[in-house]
């Protein structure tokens, strides 16, 4: 099941504002709406949003009445900037943007019809390659969860925050599919509530045993010693190692070294951003604060109380253990592990 694809000249991608009630699909026809959908969060998570920008720029150039490869650039050029202003935070929108648009621009192509259907199919590579390197860091982070291990996992880092299989949860699913026996406890992640909405409807659906638990009671069952290790994902992963991820990550993070409990992030290449030097540099995305206290239209306080939305937070490298990619476990010091993941190098 992927979250995104191409269909009949249109994208296709499951609509996760209403799971766990309902399973709805939409078809976006316009790179508009491909980037309200990133916008809104039909569509979430760092690599899910990087294939669904790549698919928006090809579904631009399908739309494009540019009879030339110059006019056609110029087109994708303003649909790029229409996608990454989406949301700001995760690397991979700019990432796959960028990607196509380093293909209009390469001066290889003299045909405007020639340059859409390589660009349609460096969209669908992007997609395809998506799923083989979340196979290929599941495979190498199984051996992280031992047999009756009890897994705290943020967020949702599943299929659907990817075109499939996952990332800290694609290490949960390669673990139990190699038959390890385990328990997930699922922050319910507010205030959209990915964990309790989504990663409990995935683990569901793959039989996995877990409990959704309140973000306040993480640090009760670390207390308790219930916690072995803890997974989460990430949106953007610094040179240095630091890292967002969906707010609420820093606070695991510190818990985790207070209890002694190893924290791994699980992340691909393409969302390390080796031009940040560290943590500070990357953009936290303000989002409105009627997700707080309004979450999925249904108020919890008066609409006249104040409220506050950063939807990520930096983690900083020293609380990680390791990075997992899909080119092995990066460990400290991650400026030269991370360099050398990214180059392609086994770490």
């Amino acid at each position: 099941m992927r979250s995104v694809e191409w269909e009949q000249g249109a994208v296709k991608m499951i609509d996760q504002r209403v799971l766990p009630w309902k399973l709805e699909y939409v078809q976006l026809r316009t790179v508009e709406a491909v980037a309200e959908s990133i916008r809104n969060m039909t569509v979430r998570g760092a690599p899910a949003i990087g294939a669904s920008a790549a698919f928006g720029m090809a579904l631009a150039a399908q739309n494009s009445a540019a009879a030339t490869v110059d006019e056609l650039a110029v087109a994708l050029w303003r649909a790029g900037a229409l996608l990454k202003a989406a949301r700001p935070t995760a690397v991979n929108l700019a990432w796959a943007v960028d990607r196509l648009q380093a293909i209009a621009e390469s001066g290889e192509f003299n045909n405007a019809d020639d340059l859409r259907e390589v660009l349609l199919a460096a969209a669908q590579q992007i997609a395809d390659d998506d799923v083989r390197i979340n196979s290929r860091m599941g495979a190498l982070g199984a051996a992280l969860i031992g047999d009756g291990a009890t897994v705290l996992h943020h967020c949702n880092t599943g299929a659907l925050a990817t075109v499939d299989y996952g990332t800290a949860l694609g290490v949960v699913r390669a673990a139990h599919e190699s038959g390890k026996r385990f328990h997930v406890l699922l922050d319910e992640t507010r205030p959209r509530l990915q964990g309790s909405r989504l990663s409990a409807w995935e683990l569901e659906q793959l039989g996995v045993s877990y409990d959704i638990i309140p973000d306040t009671a993480a640090g009760y069952y670390m207390q308790q010693g219930e916690v072995s290790i803890i997974l989460v994902g990430a949106d953007r992963v610094a040179a240095n190692g630091d890292f967002a991820n969906k707010i609420g990550t820093y606070q695991l993070a510190v818990m985790a070294r207070a209890h002694d409990i190893p924290f791994y992030t699980v992340a691909p290449t393409s969302t390390i951003d080796l031009s940040l030097s560290g943590g500070e540099q990357i953009p936290i995305e303000l989002r409105d604060a009627a997700e707080v206290t309004t979450p999925y239209g249904n108020p919890i306080v008066p609409a006249h109380f104040k409220a506050r939305n950063p939807a990520f937070d930096i983690t900083p490298h020293r609380y990680l253990s390791g990075i997992v990619t899909e080119n092995g476990i990066a460990r400290a010091p991650f400026v030269d592990s991370l360099k050398r993941a990214v180059a392609g190098e086994q770490v």
